[in-house]
């Protein structure tokens, strides 16, 4: 069976990294920009680990270089989130890739993508609400950038901060001020961490960025005191398997922690982080833990009805999202 029909809602999504292959390819032809080196021979993304896959992730964005280019990425991306049966999604946006953190090109970036993202709800019935991040290896100065992007640009469709990028570049209290501007603005928190950190990464974050949701958090299982405090404190695990798996992160699908989070009383969510350079889909995700796990509609239900209860939008739009997730009559 495949559940590519039903309903789903994705709280981890890079927009950038969104991005279909071809659809960056043609962007290159368009302004004769050579990044053929960062494709394999059949076409999709090539890297050889976590490390190099952030370098071919910022080759790629190099094609993006106005708003008109992040209108029509708001697009493409979108349209293979409805594909896959994605109702509700809220993706990372980086003003560093936008405008350079500049608030008034920001500005200019952001108007283009709620305008793809307005043609998206009319045409593909997905509604998309976006976070900014900083990043965590351009370093703590340059994260007050994308922190003042985030306040002055709050609102219906900017609804949260977070921060990603390479894990282990400094620790969680280096970004305290940025997350307390963004804060102070009235944007929810979330933020990467327990990917390749170990759980005291996770607890650092915890203790200094007071985060609602947590971006992957796998390996805050290898601490169960750790795992019990993010159950009793009910923060959300953004969890996205199958990009685990395909970046080693954890050796396999039947080894991966999200079924004893779940079962100790972890609020977890399914998403697909950066699904075309992981070679999957929220269908993919869905039918994976269905044939690893034993998971059915039942508990996969759930998983969407916890992503939505964490989504950071307003309650009119959660409202309206719960009734595309009621099963048919």
């Amino acid at each position: 069976m495949s559940y590519k029909s039903l309903p789903k809602v994705e709280l981890h999504l890079h927009l950038e990294g969104g991005a279909p292959p071809a659809f960056i390819r043609g962007l290159a032809a368009e302004k004769h920009i050579d990044i053929s080196g960062i494709f394999d021979e059949r076409g999709g993304y090539a890297y050889r680990d976590f490390d190099h896959f952030l370098k071919v992730y910022e080759a790629a964005c190099t094609t993006l270089t106005g708003p008109e280019e992040f209108r029509r990425l708001t697009l493409a991306v979108l349209e293979q989130s409805a594909e896959n049966g994605v109702v509700y999604s809220e993706t990372f946006l980086s003003p560093d890739f936008c405008g350079g953190g500049d608030v008034a090109a920001w500005r200019d970036y952001l108007a283009a993508i709620e305008d793809a993202a307005a043609e998206a709800e009319r045409t593909m019935g997905i509604t998309l609400r976006g976070i900014i991040t900083c990043i965590r290896h351009f370093g703590p100065e340059q994260a007050k950038t994308a922190a003042l992007c985030a306040a002055e640009t709050k609102g219906d469709f900017i609804v949260g901060f977070g921060m990603a990028g390479a894990e282990l570049m400094g620790r969680p209290g280096d970004f305290r001020y940025s997350f307390d501007m963004a804060r102070e603005a009235g944007l929810r928190i979330t933020c990467h961490a327990g990917e390749w950190g170990g759980p005291d990464m996770v607890a650092d974050t915890i203790r200094d960025l007071n985060p609602e949701r947590i971006g992957h958090g796998i390996n805050a299982a290898k601490d169960l005191a750790l795992v019990d405090l993010i159950a009793e404190r009910e923060i959300v695990l953004e969890v996205c398997p199958g990009s685990n798996v395909f970046l080693n992160a954890v050796p396999s699908w039947k080894a991966h922690p999200i079924k004893l989070l779940r079962d100790r009383g972890v609020k977890v969510t399914v998403s697909t982080d950066d699904p075309p350079f992981f070679n999957t889909t929220m269908t993919a995700e869905y039918d994976m833990l269905s044939r690893t796990f034993g998971w059915e509609e039942e508990e996969l239900g759930m998983l969407t009805q916890t992503a939505l209860d964490a989504a950071f939008c307003d309650a009119e739009t959660k409202a309206r999202i719960a009734k595309l997730l009621e099963p048919a009559p």
